[in-house]
């Protein structure tokens, strides 16, 4: 490492030091310091809360594994209809073209609270009540239409004379699309997925709305019976440690993605 990499890491960690330290004194120094501390960093309700807390966090993973399968199959299929050519199929891109406007313009806990208290409202025998079957159906329904726009993204990102490349060697438009153009188009759209999903992890504690008892909700019920706030720093703490490494992550791939696109571009 050369003299002004030194310098330069050097000054950074000076000034960051300097800087939260600055605004550590001046937290520690308010007025009203000691009640805030009681009330958010209590350690014997931290300790209470742990055991509650960092178990609940498990309904969050399977809302969260369930619901991105299901969001990449059906995001896919939405992107493709967009896709398709001639006048024919116009109502095809029409339907999924309102699917998207629709779910992206309706508020995520608005369509949790419609889905988990108006349908199971309804009644009707044979339908689902379980409140958690609701918030993967209202998850994967909102963050689909999302998903959908960055896969024709992608599949706009590739370049027509790809396409035509596959016509010319004897397959069909479909088989274009399958063969040539998906593939390209979902490898470049991964960062973006990730950043996607990192959203619908933390979006998972909306359905506590509907009842469902994740990590959230318990925290909720903690914080009431403690009558301090402590758990929720808990539940900040838990998304924290999962999150950052999959920001990083997504930091990593499109690092490579940009290596990959400036090596091709020589």
């Amino acid at each position: 490492m050369g003299t002004s990499a030194l310098r330069s890491t050097a000054v950074a960690f000076v000034s960051t030091v300097v800087f939260f330290g600055a605004v550590g004194w001046i937290t520690v120094h308010a007025p009203n310091w000691p009640d805030v501390q009681r009330s958010f960093f209590n350690g014997t309700v931290w300790n209470q809360s742990v055991p509650d807390i960092v178990p609940a966090f498990w309904v969050n993973v399977q809302l969260f594994c369930i619901a991105e399968v299901l969001i990449l199959v059906l995001a896919l299929v939405l992107a493709v209809l967009r896709s398709l050519p001639g006048p024919v199929l116009f109502p095809l891109r029409l339907l999924a073209t309102v699917y998207a406007d629709v779910f992206r313009a309706v508020p995520g806990v608005l369509i949790i609270y419609l889905l988990g208290f108006g349908i199971p409202g309804l009644q009707i025998p044979g339908v689902p009540t379980d409140p958690f079957f609701y918030a993967v159906v209202a998850l994967t329904l909102v963050y689909s239409a999302y998903v959908s726009e960055v896969y024709r993204a992608g599949i706009q990102s590739v370049h027509p004379s790809q396409e035509a490349a596959a016509r010319s060697l004897g397959l069909t438009q479909l088989q274009a699309l399958r063969y040539v153009v998906l593939p390209q188009a979902v490898r470049r759209v991964i960062p973006p997925l990730l950043n996607d999903f990192i959203g619908l992890q933390k979006d998972t504690v909306l359905v506590s709305y509907i009842g469902v008892v994740e990590i959230f909700r318990q925290s909720q019920i903690d914080q009431a019976a403690a009558f301090n706030f402590t758990p929720y720093l808990v539940t900040a703490l838990v998304f924290l440690v999962i999150t950052i490494p999959l920001a990083r992550l997504v930091d990593v791939l499109i690092a490579r993605d940009r290596r990959r696109f400036l090596a091709g571009a020589r």
